[in-house]
């Protein structure tokens, strides 16, 4: 006995539309003409089984995706989901020492600074008032104001 689907996909005529002109056009990504054919599959009541086997995709890909139609309405075809949004742990203070720190003399016993060290003299700093940093955060940083921790000049 089939389960009843927890997310019914429901398309006004204009949607469907849309969706099938997307689809004659055959101008946008793979991903969204897969996602309006899973819509158009599924607003014709086939179980999310049917729909995968029609479109070719895993059953959960389809269930994911009605849920995220009723969720957010025809818009959730053209993007992702927001990926995670990361707070900045160095400003442009900190920056700042950061690169004064990289061109300054590695410490004693060293030839030249590395990230890991960069990292770990930059937390030490009294100045700084952060408890930890990566040293890709440092990399960053540090391609972002085109600088190098090599000897040799760029160019």
């Amino acid at each position: 006995m089939p389960r009843t689907q927890q997310y019914v996909v429901d398309l006004s005529a204009d949607e469907r539309a849309e969706l099938e002109a997307m689809l004659a056009a055959g101008t946008h990504k793979t991903r969204v003409l897969t996602r309006a054919r899973c819509l158009l599959h599924a607003d014709d009541g086939l179980t999310d089984e049917q729909v995968s086997q029609a479109v070719g995709c895993h059953p959960g890909t389809v269930a994911r995706f009605r849920k995220r139609y009723t969720e957010d309405g025809l818009a959730a075809i053209h993007r992702r989901k927001a990926d995670r949004v990361y707070e900045r742990k160095l400003d442009g203070r900190a920056e700042a020492h950061l690169i004064a720190l990289a061109c300054s003399d590695p410490p004693e016993g060293r030839s030249r600074w590395s990230l890991h060290l960069l990292a770990e003299h930059l937390v030490a700093l009294n100045e700084i008032d952060i408890e930890s940093i990566s040293h890709e955060t440092v990399r960053q940083v540090l391609k972002k104001h085109d600088c190098t921790l090599t000897d040799q000049p760029r160019g």
